[in-house]
């Protein structure tokens, strides 16, 4: 039977060899997994080389030693798996994320475009519903029915009750109406009067002429009709 001492020194370095045989092993796990190419240290080799004394222990014990390193080889590969593993699925989710941004932005900038068609298709759709006017013949005068029936094919049918509404405050439909403090005239009470003549000469007379300053101005300073109503509907002038 071996000395304590000696048992208990051969085992000690045996486990130091099992460590260092570990260390070395799982410093080239680590190292493939990160692409190092370093070599293991020359104390782990030094270290290594006292593996004959593993022949001194008593087999029982030379088991229990190599069962140890095993083990702890295992642990230590199933570590470094973990973190590769773990940085592998970090890299794919940065991936996956930036693939669904682009993805977002592309669907965001084909239902923009979609929708600017959409819109400009109906408008081009009222436009060419609508009739100009100078295609109405000239009166002398104008019922409100006969008014109200210009603007109908003028204005795009979405809008004209917006249209309406601002008329009604405006002029009640009376396409003479002069406001007596401040000179605004028409239908739409433009200040000064002579604006109308942007669209024809003959706005004094005609209400189609005037129809047709109002549904400009309208679209050139709101957008729309009813966007000239929301804003009248909120200030009381537009």
């Amino acid at each position: 039977m071996l000395e304590g001492n000696r048992v208990s020194r051969i085992s000690v370095r045996g486990f130091a060899v099992a460590s260092a045989t570990a260390v070395t092993t799982v410093g080239a796990v680590v190292g493939v997994a990160s692409g190092s190419t370093a070599q293991p240290s020359n104390d782990a080799e030094a270290t290594a080389s006292d593996a004959t004394l593993l022949a001194d222990i008593p087999t029982g014990q030379q088991a229990q030693v190599q069962t140890a390193s095993l083990t702890q080889q295992a642990d230590v590969q199933a570590i470094a798996a973990d973190a590769s593993a773990k940085k592998d699925a970090e890299e794919a989710a940065r991936k996956q994320a930036a693939d669904d941004a682009i993805a977002k932005q592309k669907a965001a900038a084909k239902a923009e475009k979609d929708a600017k068609e959409r819109k400009d298709a109906e408008a081009k759709a009222s436009r060419s519903s609508t009739r100009d006017a100078t295609s109405f013949s000239v009166q002398s005068s104008y019922s409100v029915a006969q008014i109200q029936a210009m603007a109908r094919q003028m204005v795009p049918g979405g809008q004209f009750q917006c249209f309406s509404n601002i008329v009604n405050h405006e002029s009640s439909w009376n396409y003479k109406a002069v406001n007596a403090s401040s000179g605004a005239y028409g239908l739409f009470q433009a200040l000064p009067a002579s604006k109308y003549s942007s669209a024809g000469a003959d706005w004094q007379s005609n209400p189609a002429t005037q129809i047709k300053w109002g549904l400009n101005y309208m679209n050139g300073r709101y957008g729309s009709p009813c966007e000239a109503w929301t804003f009248w509907q909120a200030n009381h002038w537009y």
